[in-house]
């Protein structure tokens, strides 16, 4: 019998590690809840339970050599119990910076990164503190409005963010929240965001692929391109900083890096212990998918090759809003060559859901985006 990989999340992440996992060889289990998450009708075992549910962990433990994630929350007590029995990576201490805004904040700054300007509000005094103004002034002007209100933890597309127009508003924002721990963090100005994402394995080496170029359409990726062109200077920085956290932390998996570049700064907004939607091009774009690193990282193979196979690539998104007219057609996008429709298999269309994306392979940057916008608008035309 081949060696049992685990994975804890069963959406579309997960299901491109089972695919990736099977093609080189491994059997599969997957923890969802979800009796239709889509990883679980690809892998060998579908356990249908709560992340934290003791049996079922102890079952998945059981049957696997080592266990891997698919999103930054999973409960970390989950991931050090599991950590008894088998192998966990990337390990429970990194999911556990990646998954509060606060830590990971904190991590960066201590390796001497930066972050935008941002206070911690835990606390009555720190709400206070806050409304005062009495927020350092930092790497950019002076804390001023418009200001982000993030919640600490179960953050991504854009969830848990709000907008404060004026100091005023902070205490009844927070309530909106029931007064959860939140980052206040400042808006900057931003002139690009990219992403970094690399596998690391056990014994140390690293494989990166190219940088991607991201734009966000209301907190949620909308489109990636890669290369990133331009900010050479910065995307060098950017590539170093990458290689420092995944270093600091003693990283093993797939990690995605995250940066905002404003006014020749870089800053580091988000760290993803995982595959990353950014680089979703790698399934038809690079020698070595970033779902293929994962696997090789978690058992301890080399780590493939990240080389681009064609000069430029673009992905978009299909967010569950282009199912608002009935199912869209999928045929108009694929009539273009060099066009890969990918669908994840969710079974509810909802607004701002990820139900697939499409990729375009070609020769310039400028080409392989246009031809993406057109096929993803083509489907609902």
């Amino acid at each position: 019998m081949s060696t049992m990989l685990g994975v804890l999340g069963g959406g579309q992440l997960g299901d491109y590690f089972v695919i990736a996992a099977r093609k080189m060889g491994f059997q599969t289990a997957v923890l969802d809840p979800d009796p239709l998450a889509p990883a679980g009708a690809h892998a060998d075992r579908h356990i249908i339970a709560q992340y934290d549910d003791a049996e079922a962990l102890k079952e998945l433990a059981a049957i696997c050599s080592a266990i891997t994630i698919e999103f930054e929350n999973p409960p970390v007590s989950s991931l050090e119990f599991l950590a008894q029995f088998v192998a966990v990576r990337p390990s429970p201490a990194c999911v556990a910076i990646a998954q509060n805004r606060r830590d990971e904040k904190r991590f960066c700054e201590s390796i001497g990164l930066f972050v935008a300007p941002y206070e911690v509000l835990e606390s009555p005094a720190d709400l206070e503190r806050i409304c005062q103004h009495g927020i350092p002034r930092t790497h950019l002007d002076p804390f001023s409005v418009p200001l982000l209100m993030k919640s600490t933890r179960l953050g991504y597309d854009g969830k848990g963010q709000q907008k404060i127009s004026h100091f005023s508003e902070i205490p009844s924002l927070w309530d909106n929240v029931g007064n959860v721990p939140c980052v206040i963090e400042q808006m900057i100005s931003l002139d690009a965001e990219f992403s970094i994402i690399l596998a690391r394995g056990s014994d140390g080496t690293i494989a990166m692929f190219a940088p991607t170029h991201n734009v966000h359409v209301d907190g949620i990726l909308d489109v990636s391109t890669a290369p990133l062109a331009g900010y050479s200077g910065l995307v060098h920085r950017g590539e170093r900083a990458a290689i420092r956290i995944a270093e600091q932390l003693d990283y093993v998996g797939v990690l995605a890096v995250e940066f905002f570049v404003s006014r020749d700064m870089l800053f580091v907004n988000e760290l993803a212990p995982r595959p990353h939607n950014s680089g979703h091009w790698t399934l038809n774009a690079a020698y070595t998918s970033q779902f293929e690193q994962q696997v090789r990282t978690l058992v301890g193979s080399a780590l493939g090759d990240p080389s681009m196979t064609h000069p430029a690539t673009a992905m978009v998104n299909l967010l569950g809003d282009r199912w608002a007219d009935g199912e869209p057609r999928f045929s108009e996008a694929l009539s273009a060559p060099d066009t890969h429709l990918h669908l994840y298999g969710k079974t509810e269309a909802r607004p701002g859901r990820k139900m697939g994306h499409v990729t375009v392979v070609g020769n310039t940057l400028k080409d392989v985006a246009l031809r993406a916008i057109n096929a993803r608008e083509a489907m609902t035309r």
